[in-house]
């Protein structure tokens, strides 16, 4: 395991979770590298899908492939192998119906326990329309999901961990934590009540990759 230092998820009292990076298998890590890089459109245009707000959405065809465009403070782009790429920030967010969740999990300080009020990752994620391929039998279970935040730290989740249909709890993104709202300029952070480490409580959160293991396993890479 590759060890990153610990970074503060900006409410105020605010205790931060361990930053070690649990980047899945080699295989994921292979595909994240280049399509992270590849992926995300310009944004282009304004409007959010249903129930975000006014986040900038990425329309779709020729200007998908052009270079992206640099983020402001607490925005987080949400691309990858999508049709609808969009940006959104912690207003969007706070406009979404909201769910709240009390967790515990180990950091570099010991034990925490904090409760949070957030969106659904899986809700966040469909919006922007993966493109899974129906055609195969449960082909949801071949995504990932790679979520970078402030200081290129990132964390990858297997589609299965966020889908409600297969998972028994749901990763938040997080819009407060302990009753405080986060910084509007630092962004959510990811909550992933399962686990026992805050490795994955991705804080400053400033992107979302979507995509499939198939061009790494068919590829051979």
């Amino acid at each position: 395991m590759i060890h990153r230092p610990a970074r503060a998820m900006r409410t105020a009292g605010s205790a931060r979770p361990a930053r070690r990076a649990l980047l899945g298998p080699a295989l994921v890590l292979a595909l994240c590298a280049t399509g992270c890089a590849a992926s995300p459109g310009t944004p282009t245009g304004t409007g959010a899908p249903a129930g975000t707000g006014t986040g900038t959405v990425t329309s779709t065809g020729a200007a998908a492939a052009a270079p992206a465009v640099p983020l402001k403070p607490g925005e987080v782009r949400v691309g990858g192998e999508v049709d609808k790429p969009y940006t959104l920030t912690l207003a969007d967010l706070r406009r979404m119906p909201l769910a709240s969740v009390t967790v515990t999990y180990t950091s570099a300080k010991g034990q925490q326990t904090h409760s949070f009020d957030g969106v659904p990752l899986h809700t966040v994620l469909t919006a922007a329309a993966p493109r899974f391929d129906p055609s195969r039998k449960n082909g949801a279970l071949r995504g990932v999901v790679a979520a970078t935040g402030g200081g290129d730290y990132r964390a990858v989740f297997g589609w299965a961990e966020l889908d409600p249909g297969f998972a028994k709890s749901q990763v938040l993104v997080a819009v407060s934590q302990d009753g405080v709202p986060l910084d509007d300029n630092a962004g959510p952070s990811l909550v992933v009540p399962q686990d026992t480490k805050g490795g994955r409580y991705v804080s400053e959160l400033d992107r979302l990759w979507v995509g499939t293991v198939d061009q790494v396993v068919d590829g051979g890479r």
